[in-house]
């Protein structure tokens, strides 16, 4: 048996679960059954003179200058958003893709290390795929997805529509708790076939889903914000995400964070006791918020794969370990380890 000290120095899998980008649409909770009464969402600049409530150590501890700075008006420019004045509900629609060939490196230079991989992963698949295809159905259910434009909801409703079914999938996002990554209901288990099924069949799946969120009347909502390397001074601060639509500019959330938020399945890691909330599936458990990485080097995901592969026992790692490192495959990535 061959056995692997590290991690070949070019290997990377492909992302299986591919949500797309979300559009952002305004409307009335009476009205979820009307598509053509929903209206696009558009971005519009917003300009305030706030106040300064930061300010240098130096500043601090320099009286003159600290009244000087505290008098000058803070002039903030940005995009912002929100549902029209007489509407009450916020509806964001996306597409996931679920994607066979979960086993197979999309590049991999070391064919010992790719059968190897093949081998164990094949086995999990055919025997419980079925877990992780439970936890991403539990993500789309309770909207988390949403973020910030679930926070405070007066009602949250998520539809699932697939060409397989007689009639949507309809979830109350308030029945499934944040805390937790499974439920056991018969909507759920109709949803998380189809998720099993796109893992295990040549064919991929293709779900549509609609979220919709009561907010209340003109309430802001929440788009993805863009990322502005080097910002000019002086000029628009705060950059929103939208997406051009048969010539309209609409309010949009990027597909990075849907995964983010139907991926954040790992209750596993050692100190979920003390936080009790699931993280996104990462290499070492890298929650950025926080400013944590929740795995060390001793369960991270090199570290769990390569000791897998290294073993002719099954049992090797626990069954949840064997989930993360699965989890981390079907989230994609490039793990090589070049040559030093």
């Amino acid at each position: 048996m061959t056995t692997f000290s590290k991690m070949p120095a070019v290997i990377a899998f492909d992302r299986k679960l591919e949500p797309s980008d979300a559009l952002m649409y305004s409307g009335s909770w009476d009205d979820i059954a009307s598509e053509s009464t929903w209206q696009a969402i558009e971005l519009f600049d917003r300009r305030n003179r706030a106040v300064k409530s930061n300010f240098k150590p130096e500043i601090l501890n320099d009286e003159v200058q600290l009244q000087k700075q505290i008098a000058e008006a803070n002039l903030a420019w940005g995009d912002d958003a929100a549902l029209h004045h007489d509407h009450d509900t916020l509806k964001v629609s996306f597409t996931l893709r679920v994607v066979n060939g979960l086993s197979c490196p999309s590049v991999c230079n070391n064919v010992d290390f790719e059968k190897a991989c093949k081998d164990k992963i094949n086995d999990y698949v055919q025997s419980n795929i079925g877990n992780l295809a439970s936890r991403y159905t539990y993500n789309i259910a309770n909207g988390r997805f949403l973020w910030r434009n679930r926070v405070g909801a007066q009602e949250i409703k998520v539809i699932v529509n697939h060409t397989s079914l007689s009639e949507p999938l309809v979830f109350d996002a308030y029945d499934y708790s944040l805390k937790n990554t499974t439920s056991d209901t018969p909507k759920l288990a109709k949803l998380s076939a189809l998720i099993k099924l796109g893992f295990e069949s040549e064919k991929p799946v293709l779900l549509t889903i609609n979220a919709y969120t009561k907010l209340g009347n003109g309430q802001r909502v929440w788009p993805s914000q863009e990322m502005i390397l080097n910002p000019v001074k002086g000029e628009k601060s705060r950059h929103l995400f939208s997406l051009k639509v048969n010539g309209k500019d609409i309010a949009a959330m990027h597909c990075e964070k849907i995964g983010n938020a139907l991926r954040t399945i790992d209750d596993w890691y050692p100190s979920f006791n003390e936080t009790e909330a699931p993280i996104a599936i990462e290499s070492y458990g890298s929650v950025t918020q926080r400013g944590v990485a929740y795995r060390s080097t001793k369960n991270d995901f090199k570290t769990l794969l390569l000791k897998w592969l290294n073993s002719d026992d099954s049992d090797i790692l626990k069954k949840d370990e064997q989930d993360f490192v699965v989890a981390m495959l079907i989230r994609g990535g490039v793990f090589g380890e070049g040559e030093s």
